[in-house]
């Protein structure tokens, strides 16, 4: 009967463990939304750590791996229940393909970055007119219409995205160091330390610092607006604009210890 009693007690007490082991996971467990936000976060710091060291050696291989995010982004969109990672993709897609134009060709000349960062912009803004993008009837994709930015979640990535870009050129072009980007851009990487050092001079002065102040409080006041909405699309737009700032601050931390 003891025996029995103690089973019992075991049991009851691995029961407990199970309940508030899964309550505790519970808070960590992530939402649709949270996942959107996370994947729109990551996918804006890609081009960053992957694609700017690719595209100055192989600049068409970045080019041509655009096809591959549309191709992904295609078969995503054509299986219902993955339809907003495709729709996600899709916007990554646009970001990559204006990156790998500008990093690959034009790098040289930091006034051609923001036009041609915003190719896909007319697209983005014309999925917004329509309605959002409704698509609740459409099940099929061909590969052309996934060069089209559908959805408002593909176009609110990618404009947060561009607008995280926009941002950050205007610091450059306020600070006074878009002189240092040209140079950059002309010499090896293990000659551009000194370079750095110089433009983080101009960052550190009060010009610079205010600056980085009004302009960061701008970029994470939209993201917390953003992130005020339920809707999926606003969530990608939250991401990709707080990225920009997590971005900027590792390359200002970088520079700072080059």
């Amino acid at each position: 009967m003891q025996n029995a009693n103690n089973s019992g007690a075991i049991a009851t007490q691995l029961t407990l463990k199970r309940w508030s082991l899964a309550a505790f996971l519970a808070h960590f467990r992530l939402t649709q939304a949270g996942w959107i936000f996370g994947a729109a976060a990551f996918l804006v710091s890609v081009p960053v750590f992957v694609q700017a060291p690719l595209v100055r050696y192989y600049p068409w291989l970045s080019l041509f791996l655009t096809l591959g995010w549309i191709w992904l982004g295609k078969k995503l969109l054509n299986r219902a229940k993955n339809q907003i990672w495709g729709d996600l993709l899709v916007g990554f897609a646009w970001s990559w393909l204006a990156g790998s134009i500008y990093w690959g060709w034009y790098r040289w000349e930091p006034l051609y970055h923001l036009p041609i960062e915003a190719i896909g912009l007319p697209l983005a803004l014309l999925a917004l007119w329509r309605l959002w993008g409704d698509r609740s009837q459409k099940t099929e994709y061909a590969f052309w219409e996934c060069l089209m930015l559908q959805s408002p979640l593909s176009s609110l990535f990618y404009l947060g995205s561009l607008l995280g870009t926009a941002v950050t050129d205007l610091y450059f072009f306020l600070t006074g160091v878009i002189h240092h980007w040209r140079l950059l851009m002309t010499v090896e990487p293990e000659l551009a330390a000194p370079i750095l050092q110089e433009a983080i001079t101009f960052v550190r002065t009060p010009w610079g610092v205010a600056w980085g102040v009004v302009l960061a409080n701008f970029l994470l006041g939209l993201s917390f607006w953003a992130l005020g909405k339920q809707e999926l699309h606003w969530r990608a737009f939250a991401g990709a604009v707080l990225c920009t700032i997590l971005v900027d601050c590792l390359f200002a931390v970088l520079a700072s210890m080059a």
